[in-house]
């Protein structure tokens, strides 16, 4: 008999956190090529059994990956430019203009300037050709309809913004502002050519995206994707589906998404998300919402369900608010949504991020949808009054963290910490005076949950100023980055470390986790 689990999580493992964007590459951004597969490489070597990301589609104002674009598409940022020279689409040259020497932080303002025409570029000597693939790739016609539900809607949203000058959709001219399926064949030409420049990104975003992930498979190595909760009021998902979301009859948002003052932030997090009609979605049968899941397990073999906690009860701020203190809880879906979506994608294997201030029955929900949830090491301390995210108390069925692309870095949180929490938190794990992430990451992979995940600014010891996200604050996120160098000494000087950790603790999961005694094998 196997140890009691409410949970899919039934071995023990362990996993680093590093998004595409941070990975090493020569274009200035993280990309899906050589970097990535080196990356996989130093995990298979280390014994890592999972890789999570956070959200893969295209970014907006702020290089969000939490407000996208789309929910379904993926993030052109992230196309290899040298396979596509490889195929003949762009020239030695012209990648050179694109390279990115330092490849220590995106630079997000250049990328936009030096990326986009590149691709349109290549796009433009695709179409000339009369090309139907690129060598490895398939078939765009194919791709196009396999993904006809979110493809066109989304190539024509994209388009259209650039037409309007970058403009949200809700500011659109009228004839503009409601998708129908017939709206592409009214579209100015130039507004249609671009839509096409959009699909063929698409198609060789996913093309990359799966020989990556097969990439990953090969080496034993498992994608964790992210969903966030909300999608962005300018995005495809909201322009093509109004009814789901609470918007009034001028199509903005009758009240916006958010968290109260908590941990990150005294005035609360005014995210401006739209809030769902979950009256709406429980008539349908939660189906855009399992759509939207069926799509993500296309591209990830486990999902992390952003902000779990809004499933039970979700803050809702007014439209017009200042900040997110004004805000009320308001009930959420429950647990109906969780019995649709286990009726609709049976052994779907989901992380619940449940974190911050929540009570018993958020817990609860948790329990009941069979879902384990976060524990975050450098939570342990003066964050609640149970102090729950100790190592001590962390349950089997839940996946500990050193911290997540939200937290400084643990090195940046231990130097951050005030003479009395550092004296504390250094009898607790042991730092002997020193400052170093490696003995919390000991004490992440020694914990009794079953997964351990420790970013790779963690791994490389590195201080606040690798920071990924920083909740409540615009400018400076989602820019670190990790070199190749920086990779390669990681590789020679530590996996080999954290290889032996993970044996020692038995998370290279290859065996299910036994309750009872029996005698050791011969």
């Amino acid at each position: 008999m196997s140890t009691n689990s409410t949970t899919w999580l039934t071995r023990r493992a362990a996993g680093v956190l590093a998004h595409v964007s941070s990975l090493p590459g020569e274009y200035g951004i993280g990309n899906l090529g050589d970097g990535a597969r080196s990356f996989v490489d130093f995990l298979a070597e280390s014994s890592v059994r999972y890789w999570q990301i956070c959200p893969l589609g295209p970014t907006g104002y702020g290089d969000s990956p939490y407000q996208l674009f789309s929910a379904d598409a993926g993030n052109p940022y992230f196309i290899d430019l040298g396979e596509l020279a490889s195929a003949g689409l762009l020239e030695a040259g012209e990648l050179a203009a694109a390279r990115d020497a330092a490849g220590e932080r995106v630079d997000y303002g250049l990328l936009y300037e030096r990326f986009w025409p590149l691709l349109a570029r290549a796009h433009d000597r695709f179409a000339a050709a009369g090309r139907d693939s690129v060598s490895g790739y398939g078939s765009l016609a194919r791709f196009s309809r396999v993904h006809a539900r979110w493809l066109e809607p989304f190539a024509d949203f994209m388009a259209l913004k650039a037409h309007f000058g970058g403009y949200p959709w809700t500011v659109w001219p009228r004839p503009y502002r409601r998708w129908s399926p017939g709206l592409h064949r009214t579209l100015p030409g130039p507004v249609r050519r671009e839509a096409a420049r959009h699909r063929f990104y698409q198609y060789v975003f996913f093309a990359q995206w799966s020989r990556l992930r097969a990439y990953a498979a090969k080496h034993g190595v498992a994608i964790i994707g992210d969903v966030p909760i909300f999608v962005a009021l300018d995005s495809a998902d909201t322009w093509r589906n109004r009814a789901v979301f609470r918007l009034d009859a001028a199509d903005r948002p009758k009240a916006v998404a958010g968290v109260p003052p908590d941990y990150y932030s005294a005035l609360g997090q005014l995210w401006g998300n739209p809030l769902y009609d979950w009256r709406y979605l429980a008539r349908t049968r939660y189906a855009w919402w399992i759509q939207r899941l069926r799509a993500a397990f296309e591209l990830y073999d486990v999902v992390r369900l952003d902000h779990f906690r809004g499933f039970d009860t979700y803050w809702e701020i007014p439209a017009d608010a200042a900040d997110a203190r004004g805000g009320v809880w308001r009930k959420g879906p429950g647990r109906p949504f969780f019995k649709a979506v286990q009726a609709a994608l049976p052994g779907a294997r989901i992380i619940a991020e449940d974190l911050g201030y929540i009570g018993p029955d958020v817990v609860a929900l948790r329990r009941a949808a069979g879902l384990p949830g976060m524990k975050v090491l450098q939570f342990a301390y003066g964050h609640d009054a149970n102090n729950a995210n100790l190592p001590h108390f962390c349950p089997p069925d839940s996946v500990t963290y050193t911290g997540t692309h939200d937290n400084l870095t643990a090195r940046g949180w231990l130097e951050s910490l005030s003479p009395e929490a550092a004296a504390r938190v250094d009898a607790y794990f042991q730092l002997g005076g020193s400052r170093s992430a490696w003995p919390v990451i000991r004490a992440a992979l020694a914990t009794v949950s079953r997964l351990a995940v420790v970013p790779i600014q963690d791994l490389l010891d590195r201080p606040a100023e690798a920071t990924l996200n920083r909740p409540g604050t615009v400018e400076g996120n989602w820019q670190w980055r990790f070199t190749a160098v920086d990779l390669a000494a990681l590789r020679a000087e530590k996996a080999a470390a954290l290889r032996e950790w993970i044996q020692l603790y038995d998370r290279a999961g290859d065996r299910e986790i036994r309750d009872y005694s029996e005698p050791p094998k011969a």
